[in-house]
């Protein structure tokens, strides 16, 4: 079949990086060593159906609506199983994400930054929503993590009389910090180091460098907003610590 011989050397491709990052996790003997594979395969797969569905659906405001309550729905979900699932951090995650990527989708399209569109909405919403994602997990499970390595520091403060929310402050700001690490580097390095997604592709796809610029940058600043917001928002909820909290997996 034609389809099948085009996808072969992807598959091979695929197939060889899967198993290289498998076999190394596998000699140096780390948990959850299939986590790439199974990773890789459900992604492949998720991207396969969506890609069918949004040929059809991407120039509909409600179909493009959906299609983003759906993303933040999952993401949000992710999010509050890696810090911990309970009704208060699913109502956590929910909140600190629709609050930062709301803003930044408010301001990035009030603005005039980028044209308000179903295609641009589902553009940047993606990236914003799987980033903050990101940034709202590194949040909590490094304020969780800090605040259990550094328990006899918070009971010496609660001791002392200090609130629960002020015996954690300095966890809490470093967890944010340290979450927003990874997209503030890569802001800092874009055009250096990486050429990201949107704006090679952008290229490939027939826009100007100048305008394909335009747009990334666009996106840079709405993920550090975005992170910016949520990792405060999460560090803040979670600062009021009276118990030891227990170590994540």
């Amino acid at each position: 079949m034609p389809i099948v011989r085009e996808l072969a050397p992807t598959l091979l491709g695929l197939a060889v990086l899967a198993l290289i990052a498998t076999a190394v996790l596998a000699l140096y003997r780390v948990p959850h060593r299939w986590a790439p594979v199974l990773a890789i395969v459900r992604g492949a797969a998720q991207l396969a159906v969506i890609s069918v569905i949004l040929s059809g659906v991407i120039t509909s405001p409600l179909w493009v609506s959906l299609a983003l309550l759906v993303m933040f729905g999952v993401a949000a979900a992710t999010a509050t199983h890696r810090v911990g699932w309970s009704a208060e951090h699913a109502g956590m995650m929910a909140a600190a994400m629709a609050i930062g990527v709301g803003t930044t989708l408010v301001v990035v399209f009030a603005t005039g930054a980028i044209e308000l569109s179903a295609r641009y909405a589902l553009a940047i919403g993606g990236i914003v929503i799987g980033n903050a994602m990101s940034i709202a997990t590194l949040a909590g499970r490094r304020f969780t993590e800090t605040v259990d390595d550094r328990w006899d520091e918070v009971e010496g403060w609660l001791a002392l009389g200090a609130t629960p929310r002020q015996s954690t402050l300095e966890q809490a700001r470093a967890a944010v910090y340290s979450a927003l690490i990874p997209s503030v580097d890569q802001t800092k390095t874009t055009g250096l180091v990486t050429l990201p997604g949107a704006f090679v592709g952008a290229i490939f796809g027939g826009v100007s460098p100048l305008e394909a610029g335009r747009f990334q940058v666009v996106v840079l600043a709405a993920i550090m907003c975005t992170g910016a917001l949520t990792a405060v928002i999460v560090a803040a909820w979670l600062a009021p610590v009276r118990v030891r909290p227990a170590r994540l997996r």
